[in-house]
């Protein structure tokens, strides 16, 4: 289980180096979408098991609503570029 938990960081390390080296903003906005939602893919994993329901509505609540925020917040960025 532990280096099950280790690959899920070790993977979640690869768009954190992404979102350093990229200077768009849908490329770091992609990156950091990417990342919350290994997050919340590794907090369901540890909420299965733990036998955490609580946590588990968490991480579905992160996993289903938390990348369109980040989406949104991506694309009014990119409109005030554009009249800038």
């Amino acid at each position: 289980m532990d280096s099950i938990l280790i690959a899920m960081i070790g993977a979640l390390l690869i768009p954190i180096y992404e979102a350093c080296q990229d200077e768009d903003i849908w490329q770091k906005m992609l990156a950091f979408a990417s990342i919350a939602t290994k997050t919340s893919i590794m907090i369901l994993f540890i909420s299965v098991l733990r036998d955490d329901w609580s946590l588990g509505v968490v991480a579905v609540i992160i996993l289903s609503v938390g990348n369109a925020g980040l989406m949104l917040l991506a694309h009014l960025i990119k409109r005030l570029e554009q009249y800038d």
